[in-house]
């Protein structure tokens, strides 16, 4: 059953329980706003805009499309003043597997920056263990309300700081407890990755894992630095390297040779559609680059980024995708293959996830298609007689 030959354009509800991977999340970026408001008001924090969660939800949406930089980044700044304690932590990743899980991700590495989260006395290893703690939780709990989740752990350093080493030996130290790998994110435009070639030249010699904030707003250069002189695993966004492809008027298709090397060694894009439209990489779903990307076989993957800044989630990416593109669920199947072959845990497990979780949820899936068609042409039901 393909794409091509059977128009199996999946429902909403079976996008959301299609059994989703989700690679590219930001711990900071997903806060439910009720929990905000909790946090602020249990830490004396007297900054938030609004106070009611249903208005500052609505806020931080506007914020992040308001097309103003320093409105996107304000929004970090109130979520992050939140999560300064063990217990916020904790309480922010046990949510957040929580929240990822009804959505029906079954796998996430979801990413934030210890460095972050020191000013109220913790310890770099206190954050990530009350991190760690956090998704055991929720992914527990998650269990007993009937879904299934495995969360594993990025740890992020920040481009403009000068911490990369230092995390990214963190990292490693709690590559089995957790965390499954390093990352550095924060301006492009200034921050060249190059700058902290230590850390990756550290990541490489202990063959710890890594990806890279590249080609999201930079570009190009960005994206080549990331891969030729850092030796990242996977671009985080990598949108740009539609920069290197020209599409001609007879439809013909050209990549240069960065993106026929980006293709060629299957190296991962985690594209986040909904914040990139935010960040003007694309003025549509119709018009992203990903709809060209997947049609060239490029290990394009779909993910949320911010899913409170975007007012999204990992079904509302594909929602939009399944309009856009006509989509179906092989098409679904294929992107969360892509996503579950580029994550950060051993082949073994990711082939048993791939072969025992997402592939069995699709065909059950289009199973429900195959029963709904035939109900639908099978005629009237006799009546008993």
């Amino acid at each position: 059953m393909t794409s091509q030959s059977t128009p199996n354009t999946p429902t909403p509800d079976q996008i959301r329980r299609a059994p989703k991977v989700l690679l590219h999340d930001h711990l900071d970026g997903g806060l439910r706003p009720g929990t905000i408001v909790e946090l602020a008001r249990d830490a004396g924090y007297t900054g938030l805009p609004e106070t009611d969660p249903d208005k500052l939800g609505g806020w931080f949406a506007e914020a992040a499309d308001s097309g103003s930089l320093e409105r996107y980044l304000e929004t970090f700044s109130h979520t992050v003043a939140v999560m300064q304690t063990r217990d916020a932590l904790i309480r922010v990743a046990r949510e957040c597997a929580e929240d990822l899980a009804e959505d029906g991700v079954v796998y996430a590495e979801v990413r934030y920056a210890p460095e972050q989260h020191l000013d109220g006395g913790l310890s770099l290893e206190e954050v990530v263990e009350a991190v760690n703690e956090g998704f055991r939780q929720g992914e527990l709990l998650a269990r007993e309300g009937g879904h299934r989740i495995r969360v594993g752990a990025l740890l992020t350093a920040m481009r403009h700081a000068a911490r990369s080493l230092e995390i990214a030996e963190l990292a490693n130290r709690y590559r089995d407890l957790g965390v499954v790998g390093f990352d550095i994110a924060g301006a492009e435009a200034g921050f060249p990755p190059t700058r902290h070639l230590d850390a990756f030249e550290y990541l490489k010699r202990e063959n710890n894992h890594f990806t890279i904030h590249a080609g999201e707003a930079f570009g190009l250069p960005s994206i080549w630095q990331a891969l030729q002189w850092c030796g990242a695993d996977r671009l985080g966004h990598g949108v740009r390297i539609i920069d290197d492809i020209q599409v001609k008027e007879d439809g013909s298709v050209e990549l240069g040779r960065l993106a026929s090397y980006v293709r060629d060694k299957r190296i991962p894009l985690e594209l986040c559609p909904s914040s990139n439209l935010q960040t003007g990489a694309a003025d549509s779903y119709a018009e992203h680059p990903i709809g060209l990307l997947r049609r060239l076989h490029f290990r394009a993957t779909v993910n949320t980024d911010n899913r409170l800044m975007s007012h999204t989630s990992m079904s509302s990416e594909f929602e939009h995708l399944v309009e856009a593109f006509v989509y179906s669920l092989d098409d679904m199947q294929w992107f969360s293959v892509n996503a579950m072959k580029s994550a950060f845990i051993p082949f073994d497990e990711r082939l048993a996830m791939i072969n025992d979780v997402i592939k069995p949820g699709y065909a059950e899936l289009k199973s429900e298609w195959l029963f709904r068609q035939t109900a639908s042409t099978s005629g009237s039901v006799p009546e008993e007689g």
